[in-house]
Order: C-alpha cells, then structure tokens, then sequence
C-alpha cells in the first residue's frame, strides 16, 4: 500500500554500491565472473547507477584486484551509469584507460580516519585528490566526493558538525559534481542527519544543490550514505529525503561494511530503502522483486544468508540457501594500518 508524505522527492536516484563497498569488505575473493553477472542482473532490477570497483593498487584490497578485467565486460551495459572509485592519479589514469566516464574520490572528515585508510592527514589527502579531480573535470569526467566519518568517529567519537562542513566546502571546491557524506560507523541519528544538512545548506551547499559562486556550475547535489549498525539507516534517509536529498546510497542485501573502522557494519540495504521508497510513493525505477532475487542469488554464491529484512521477507528460505557455487575460501583480510589509499 502506498501512504506518500507531502515535502519528498517525487523521485530519488539509488546509487548502488553492493560491488564495490559491499564485495571490497568480503573475506573470500569473488570471481569476476560473479562480479560482473551481479551487476548485470542489478541493472536489469532497475537500477541506473552501480558502482563497479575501485582502481585501489591490489595490495590494499585485493577483493578489486580485477578491475581492469572486471569493467570491459561491461562495455555492452547500456543506458546505466558506471562510477568507480579512484585513491589517486594512477587510479585515475587506469579507468580512463579503460572508458570510465565517472569517477569517485574518497575523504575524510576526521584525522584518525584519514590516517587510517588514507596514510594523510585530512588537509594532505585533500591535497592530493585536487589535481585528480582537476584531470578528471578536464577530461570530461563526472566526480562524486565521498566522505567518510561524517558523523561519528571510532577514535575520536563525534564529529563536530564544522568540521564536516569545512571538508565539504573545500570537496565542492575543487569542482566535484556530487558530496556523499558518509556515516561509517551508522551512529547517525536523524537529529543530527538534520543538523548536518542544515548547516551545510548554511554554507551555500544545499542539498539540491549550491548556487553557481559555492562550486562548480548549480553547484554539487547532495546524497547520503548510512550504514545500519544502530538500525537507524532508514529513519536517517527519511530525515534526508525531508531535506530534499534525493540521492542514496545503498548495496544490494545490505552487503559491506568498512575494513578500517571495525565498529561499522553493513550498508542500508537496497530492499529495504526500495520498500520503503516505495510505500512512500517515491519512483526509484527498481523492480523490488528482480532485485530481491538478485541479492538472494549473491547470497548463495557467498555462501551466507542476506542480511537485509527485506530479502529474508519476500525470499524466504531460498534466502538462507547457500550454493555449492560459492567463491574461493582463499581469505585476504585487510590490515587497519595498512599504510596507503584504502577505501572509503
């Protein structure tokens, strides 16, 4: 049944980041047979953004060691939009090379976290993303900025509001088409979502996006990125959506998490922001029952149960059902202080 709320969205674009934040934190390696079979069946649920993998050097997260073979098997993908995530020039330099038309580069909020998966402090990583973003605007690329730690902090605790701000600013500065803010560790509650939003709409950086003088031209759109360790990832996007955000990240059965913030569990779940969506009255284009049986399938090729509430509704046993096909039991963890450009 369908109960819409006056002050939403008519339409909220779902930037699906089940393969590449969502498989990044998994412990067996995933063929990339199975990766690119995922997102194809993501797209034909309806879903018009996916991000594919990360041109992060093997060493860091192996999990994406396979990009370059990973994105020209998708080269027939029509009509879906196809960001990938870059640390640095190098980066950069790969997925060009290989067609990529939009790119992401991934900051810090606080010094703990840009330390830990940046090996820089919060300036000096800001520092080297400029002239990436720089390369890739002049190149005709479109660039999302992450950033992470926008709430909370597991070293340091909360994040004063200012401080986000101040990254944010110096992001939509540098030209970047679109600002993530990323609760990582999902301590956000909707309170604070609204606090956040208001002060960064304070700054000239609203959520449907700045005037002209704040950044590039209209200015960089919002969108928001929560991860459901409290369970508040939807109330979250709620608050967000009441703002005018209408951009939300989420991976498909609630797959990921952050290898370098231990305390942070899985994304908001693609069903369960559909669902929702949905009974709102908010258009998303996704077909809830093809992307259902998308996630239970990359269930059963990892080998464990979908978490998201969603899935395990509507799919039932066959959610829990592991497949004999399920990837390689190889485990490559990766290690928090691992000194070079991570992961969001």
């Amino acid at each position: 049944m369908v109960f819409p709320m006056e002050g939403l969205p008519a339409r909220v674009r779902i930037h699906e980041v089940g393969p590449r934040d969502g498989l990044q934190n998994e412990s067996a390696l995933v063929p990339v047979e199975v990766k690119a079979e995922f997102i194809r069946r993501l797209a034909a649920a309806g879903l018009s953004t996916v991000e594919a993998t990360s041109f992060v050097h093997p060493k860091w997260v192996p999990q994406l060691a396979d990009a370059e073979e990973l994105y020209p098997r998708l080269a027939d993908l029509e009509g879906v939009r196809l960001p990938v995530l870059v640390p640095n020039a190098r980066g950069l330099e790969r997925a060009a090379a290989l067609g990529a038309r939009e790119v992401a580069v991934f900051a810090s909020a606080t010094e703990s976290f840009a330390k830990a998966n940046l090996n820089r402090s919060v300036d000096g990583a800001l520092e080297m993303f400029e002239p990436v973003v720089a390369r890739a605007k002049s190149a005709g690329l479109r660039v999302r900025g992450y950033l992470s730690m926008c709430f909370g902090d597991p070293w340091e605790g909360p994040v004063p509001i200012d401080q986000v701000v101040r990254v944010c600013r110096a992001l939509a500065g540098m030209g970047c088409d679109e600002l993530s803010l990323g609760d990582t560790i999902g301590v956000a509650t909707p309170g604070h979502v609204h606090a956040l939003l208001t002060a960064l709409g304070t700054a000239g950086l609203p959520a449907s996006g700045a005037p002209a003088d704040s950044g590039p031209p209209g200015g960089p759109t919002l969108a928001v990125h929560f991860h459901d360790t409290y369970g508040q990832a939807l109330s979250n996007t709620l608050a967000a959506l009441q703002h005018g955000v209408a951009t939300v990240d989420a991976s498909a059965g609630g797959l990921g998490g952050c290898p370098y913030a231990k305390s942070a569990t899985g994304n908001l779940a693609t069903e369960d922001l559909v669902w929702m969506l949905h009974g709102l009255g908010v258009e998303t284009g996704v077909e809830l029952s093809r992307l259902t049986a998308t996630s239970t399938w990359m269930a059963q090729q990892l080998g464990r149960p979908s978490p998201s509430r969603t899935v395990r509704a509507l799919a039932g046993p066959a959610s829990s059902v592991a497949s004999s096909a399920s990837p390689s039991s190889t485990e490559s963890r990766n290690t928090p202080d691992s000194p070079a450009p991570k992961e969001q």
